[in-house]
């Protein structure tokens, strides 16, 4: 297939993801995304439709995958001698593989992807639902639930503790390992009420077990977190969730049983720590005296840390409020760009 006719079929996919979504049609895909949660309980239907729309919206349109494509020598997307893939996928949010998914056969490589127990059967629905649509993908995609066989390359993402399982296995071939990474905002008080509201997206988004959600909050010594908390009510629904209660729960009576300090809305605990990553139904907070002591702790962290959120003027890195779970296209994970790694390949 020419790059042109991949990027067409991934462009129809972005469409069927949108007709599932917007008719319920029923269809392979559409029954994935109602039973996900079955094998994988943080996997709402609307996490999983949130997840489907954002990659329709934001990847999978004509425009925006011409314009991806565009950044790079052609030579990248037609290799002389395609390669196999292992992509080993996490299971924190539903199809936080699709990334790799798409620029493996966007480059023109083969892929195998090595599927995570909590995956919902999503990735597997998506790979049918793309070979439907171009059935010439069928000699490019294999699935497994087992052991990573015959691949020439490996991605692979999983917790800090998969990663040095990864490194030690696949580290004599060319890889991508990424282990685990947060989300970080910083606040100067000057935010408007409508900062504050999106930033709610980046935090509860996913129950916050995305590698992008935010985990900590920084703040100027002083802080009133009264307009902050009152904008995050439209989130209460959470604790209705009982997986996500069971650990709000949990957390509370630690913090009562220690006398921690700590603001409790009813549905989330906000507590002062130095750490980064929070459990599920909490949030950090630091104080900082200095906006330059804020942006040191970035950078004594930025290895840790997959997006900052914030005012623009705040950090060069900085993301709007509300768009952590919303990367741009060519908004690489760990700022390692795949295609420039897949194109290497060739060179090997």
């Amino acid at each position: 297939m020419k790059i042109e006719e991949r990027l067409n079929a991934f462009a129809r996919l972005g469409d069927k993801f949108t007709k599932t979504l917007s008719c319920n049609e029923e269809s392979e895909l559409g029954a994935a995304i109602e039973k996900a949660h079955e094998q994988n309980p943080w996997f709402t239907p609307n996490n999983v439709r949130f997840a489907l729309a954002t990659i329709a919206e934001s990847w999978l349109k004509p425009d925006v995958l011409n314009s991806w494509i565009a950044r790079y020598p052609e030579a990248c997307f037609n290799p002389q001698h395609p390669v196999n893939v292992g992509v080993i996928m996490a299971g924190n949010i539903p199809l936080v593989g699709f990334h790799d998914f798409l620029c493996v056969l966007a480059t023109g490589n083969r892929i195998t992807c090595k599927l995570s127990a909590r995956d919902g059967n999503l990735m597997r629905s998506v790979a049918n639902t793309l070979i439907q649509l171009e059935p010439r993908f069928s000699n490019l995609i294999a699935i497994t639930d087992g052991t990573l066989r015959d691949f020439d390359a490996v991605i692979a993402t999983g917790s800090n503790n998969s990663a040095r399982y990864f490194d030690y296995y696949f580290g004599k071939y060319p890889s991508i390992i990424r282990g685990h990474r947060n989300g970080i905002a910083v606040l100067t008080g000057k935010e408007t009420q409508s900062n504050l509201t999106k930033l709610g997206e980046d935090i509860f988004t996913y129950f916050g077990l995305g590698c992008r959600s935010v985990s900590k909050l920084l703040v100027p010594s002083g802080y009133s977190f009264t307009p902050l908390l009152d904008s995050f009510c439209q989130w209460k629904d959470l604790i209705n969730h009982h997986r996500y209660a069971n650990n709000y729960e949990y957390q509370r009576a630690i913090f009562t049983i220690n006398q921690t300090p700590h603001f409790d809305t009813g549905f989330l605990l906000v507590t002062p720590s130095e750490q980064l990553d929070s459990p599920v139904g909490v949030l950090y907070y630091q104080e900082y005296n200095k906006l330059d002591d804020a942006l040191k702790y970035i950078g004594q962290h930025d290895k840790v840390l997959q997006c900052v959120v914030g005012l623009p003027e705040i950090h060069p890195k900085a993301i709007p409020f509300g768009s952590a779970q919303n990367p741009d296209i060519a908004e690489y994970a760990d700022e390692i760009d795949t295609i420039v790694f897949l194109s290497q390949l060739q060179a090997l």
